[in-house]
């Protein structure tokens, strides 16, 4: 009797921990954050906040090219107002690597603003997984610049989802 307790406490300990020590499917987790990527992109010529009220946490910080930091509720407010500067962005490309319950995916966009002005927009997010969620903690643009294209002449600009905006 008192050797089954033992093995009913031990399977319960071993279920318990097991519990505590879930992983997560990594593919699906990459394919989540490129997927989420997307739509934040798309949410700048859509308006529609509702992917950058999901995938940014409560405490997201990120930096635009000139240094200022910005937060989400900054981000979302922005999100609203982009679609009378732009026409168009899309992700391109994005590169995740996983460390744990963080994981960096690098990307670039290309976005046209109704003016016509066309660029590329490269940045780095920072995601954490908390509570089983994957959300952005920090984002920053690349130091390279983006090349922009007004009437087929080329120009050089910085811009971030954020900055885009204040170049406006």
């Amino acid at each position: 009797m008192m050797k089954s307790g033992i093995f009913v406490i031990a399977g319960s300990l071993c279920c318990l921990l097991c519990q505590c020590a879930r992983h997560y499917d990594q593919k699906q987790a990459e394919r989540y954050i490129v997927e989420s990527e997307r739509q934040w992109a798309e949410s700048v010529a859509s308006g529609d906040p509702s992917a950058v009220e999901r995938i940014l946490a409560d405490d997201f910080l990120g930096v635009d090219p000139k240094g200022r930091l910005y937060d989400k509720a900054k981000m979302i407010a922005d999100t609203r107002n982009a679609p009378q500067y732009f026409v168009s962005n899309h992700v391109n490309e994005v590169k995740v690597r996983f460390y744990g319950d963080t994981a960096i995916a690098h990307g670039d966009e290309s976005w046209e603003r109704h003016t016509g002005e066309r660029g590329r927009f490269v940045w780095t997010d920072t995601w954490i997984r908390r509570g089983g969620r994957w959300q952005i903690g920090s984002r920053r643009p690349d130091r390279a610049r983006v090349v922009s294209v007004i009437s087929g002449s080329y120009s050089y600009l910085s811009a971030s989802i954020g900055s885009r905006l204040a170049a406006r």
